[in-house]
Formats: structure tokens, sequence, C-alpha cells
């Protein structure tokens, strides 16, 4: 009877995907990355077209013995890390450290931990895709490039500890930009007048904004207000036309990673972490009474509302 090994990112999820299928398959997990470049180094060769140099990340050289023991003993081995643009890159890492042939890649993806979904993927098997595994490592190499640059700057001018990096750099300089902007504007006075009318047969008031007579006129001090204020004194008004409209209101859209985020804090105060914690929870599958361990979420990091 053949065998088949699974290899997944986190070791949550092998008990799942084990459920969902029979004896001749071995679930095994990665526990994400098990290659990097050197912390103590740039990592990577400037001179000669920016290649990373990896190494084997500090204790993953078990897991990867032991996967190397699971890979002799199997007919045929699917890569099923996360189906983004780090989970292509841990497969392509594994099938270096594996030492995994081109021929016996089998790349599987799934966007949710259920059944139908893994037994799916198992029937469409592809080869890695190297557009993804290039793009997270321009990802890794920018980080580098920028953080290992000027963090050392930071800490020579502003505090130890302190670090740079693609993101946060450019997202201070929009920061710093936005407040020289704010500095640099010369507030205007400005004034709005409204009023309340009381309509025949309604109990509902009305409420009204001042536009101009007969063009749009900006109110600019006290003394313009003070004069419309007196030329209104006794006036009598009068509805000249009214105008319906219909409005099409669309259902909100399925959260990405920020909206998810920015929805837990605004209305559950959750912290970053927490979120993406109980989401990867949801995802990686929880206990639900008369079914088992199965996910309850579609997968998480994304900015797909696919």
């Amino acid at each position: 009877m053949a065998k088949y090994l699974i290899i997944v990112e986190s070791p949550t999820k092998v008990k799942t995907i084990k459920k969902f299928l029979g004896s001749n398959y071995d679930v095994a997990a990665s526990n994400g990355h098990v290659r990097d470049m050197p912390k103590s180094q740039l990592g990577f060769d400037v001179e000669n077209n920016y290649d990373p140099k990896y190494i084997t990340i500090r204790g993953k050289g078990d897991i990867l013995a032991a996967l190397r023991k699971s890979v002799k003993k199997s007919d045929k081995v699917y890569l099923a890390t996360d189906p983004d643009r780090e989970g292509e890159a841990i497969s392509w890492h594994l099938s270096k450290a594996l030492k995994l042939e081109e021929k016996d890649i089998h790349r599987i993806t799934f966007n949710e931990i259920t059944k139908t979904a893994v037994k799916e993927s198992l029937k469409h098997p592809r080869a890695i895709d190297m557009d993804l595994v290039d793009a997270q490592q321009a990802r890794r190499v920018l980080d580098r490039m920028v953080g290992y640059s000027i963090s050392p700057l930071l800490w020579d001018k502003v505090k130890r500890g302190l670090s740079a990096g693609r993101v946060q750099s450019v997202a201070l300089r929009i920061i710093a930009d936005r407040e020289a902007e704010i500095d640099a504007f010369i507030p205007q006075e400005y004034w709005s007048l409204e009023g309340i009318f009381q309509l025949e047969g309604s109990k509902k008031p009305l409420l009204a904004k001042y536009y101009g007579n007969p063009e749009k006129a900006d109110i600019r001090s006290k003394e313009e207000i003070d004069k419309i204020m007196a030329e209104l004194k006794g006036a009598r008004y009068k509805v000249s036309s009214i105008k319906k409209s219909e409005r099409n209101k669309k259902p909100p859209l399925p959260f990405t990673t920020s909206t998810l985020q920015q929805e837990a804090s605004k209305q559950l105060n959750f912290a970053t972490r927490k979120t993406m914690q109980i989401a990867q929870q949801l995802y990686e599958g929880v206990q639900v009474k008369g079914h088992g361990t199965i996910g309850l979420i579609t997968y998480l990091r994304t900015d797909s509302t696919r």
C-alpha cells in the first residue's frame, strides 16, 4: 500500500488533517520556516545579483532530520504550507532542505481546513510557484538592506534597540511629510448657520443649513453672520423644491487581515496579536460537537476578499 506524506506549517493542523485522511497518509509539521539568512551577516551578495545565502534556522535541525526520515519512508510527498507568499517560500525551502527532486515536488494549497477542501487539493497538486518565492525573497532582502543599513544609525543618533525597516521607514516619512503640511497650514475663520423648522402636519422638525442667496456663500466672520441673521429676522420661509433619490447599500466585504484587525480593535478592544491568535485557532480547527475538529474560517492572512 502506497504511503503519502503531507507537510504543513503548524503542528496544530496535523491532528485536524489526519482525521480527514486514511491510514495511508502521514502528516508532519515544519513549524514555520526551516531556513533563513544568517542574522550575523547581511545575508546576500550585493555584487552577485543580490543572491541570498541560507542556513538552517537554529533549533530546526531535529525537525528537518525527522522530516527526512519520513520522506524516505514515503512514496509521495505533498507540500501543504500556507497559500501565501511566505507559505510558498517555506515549501521551496523544504524542497531544498529535504533534497526533493523537481519531479517529486507536489505542492497543494487549501483556503480552509475542511475535509472537502483538503481532499480536493490532493487531486490538484502543482509545482512550486517561483514568482511567489521570488517575491518573498525580494521582501526579505529589502528588509535586510534597509534594516541592517539604517538601524545602526538610529542606535548611534537616537536610541539603541530601535529598528528601521522597509515598511516603518517609509511610513515614518509619510507621517513626517504630513506633519510638515499641518505645520504649514494657515487656518482660516469660518462660520456655519443652521435653522430648525417645524412643518405643518409633521412631528419631526426639519434641519436646514444656510446656503447663500442666490449662490453658495462662505461666511468668514462674526460680522458677516450677524448681518445675515439680521436679514433673516422676521422672514417667511418656504420649500422651493424637493429632490428624491435612491441609494444602493452594498453588504460589507469579507474581512481581509487588516479589516479584521481594525474591527476587532474597534468593536472588542482586542490587541492585534490576540485577534490573530484567535483567527489562527479558528482556521486551524476547533472542536465542534457532532463534527469533531474542524476549521471554521477561511485563510486569514490575505488581502483578498474572495
